[in-house]
């Protein structure tokens, strides 16, 4: 029985589309709707969980942002996504550290090492991207991924963005803080990825175990007004990294 099917039928209407939605994309992953295979029809599938034609197109629109189907007109909608040689850590789209973990199904923990307001002077407003003599709250955090230091991460945030960050906040889930708690609408992620030379403090705090280079990930986050409330860098160990993304060719 579908999962969403389960659920109570007076539920919210994001919860439904969103349970159908994960349902849907356990489906695939695990091969019940194989690569390149048409998904049921729209009615077979209002049919199956019980719901309404718009929960299900809403629930095949996060399918398809998320690069797992593509619509066909006059034919239904295909499975594109197929299943990758598996990193150890997996970066997709705009996630908190604590819902990558759990797409990956890792066990991990994350241990602050400093945390500390200062201001941006001009080398570090050109460094982040953050106005020259902002108030910053910075946040350096080692990601423990199955017992092993691979990921070190260090965070400027505006400081009016995130007022009471705690230490313990920051072990748990910065972006559960400003979604469920602040109430910002996190928005939009500018990333670039390097690969650099590991440093004397890289080697203190990761297992990186001889390993020369890492893969470094610069990312400028914005809240729903266009304002950029966080930069961060993340230095992975290489071989444990893996950034995918879905990419739509625009139409001139």
């Amino acid at each position: 029985m579908p999962r969403a099917e389960r659920d109570e039928r007076s539920g919210p209407v994001k919860a439904r589309y969103d349970t159908i939605y994960r349902d849907m994309l356990d489906s695939i992953e695990d091969g019940s709707y194989p690569y390149q295979s048409l998904l049921p029809s729209e009615s077979a599938l209002t049919q199956a969980f019980g719901c309404s034609h718009n929960t299900i197109r809403r629930a095949i629109a996060l399918l398809k942002e998320r690069g797992y189907v593509q619509p066909i007109h006059g034919k239904g909608v295909r499975v594109i996504w197929r299943p990758r040689e598996r990193a150890t850590f997996e970066v997709g789209g705009i996630e908190s550290f604590r819902e990558t973990v759990e797409r990956n199904h890792l066990e991990a923990k994350t241990k602050v090492t400093d945390l500390a307001g200062i201001v941006a002077d001009e080398a570090l407003s050109e460094l982040t991207g953050h106005p020259l003599g902002a108030r910053l709250v910075t946040v350096e955090r080692v990601r423990v991924l199955n017992g092993r230091a691979l990921i070190l991460d260090r965070s400027y945030f505006l400081a009016d963005a995130v007022p009471g960050l705690t230490a313990e906040v920051a072990e748990r889930s910065i972006y559960d803080y400003l979604e469920g708690e602040l109430g910002t609408v996190i928005e939009t992620s500018k990333r670039t990825i390097t690969v650099e030379r590991a440093t004397a403090h890289d080697a203190e705090l990761l297992d990186i175990e001889g390993v020369d280079y890492l893969a470094v990930m610069r990312s400028q986050t914005f809240d729903s007004q266009g304002t950029m409330f966080e930069y961060t860098e993340s230095r992975h160990r290489p071989d444990t990294f893996c950034f995918h993304d879905t990419a739509t060719r625009s139409r001139l």
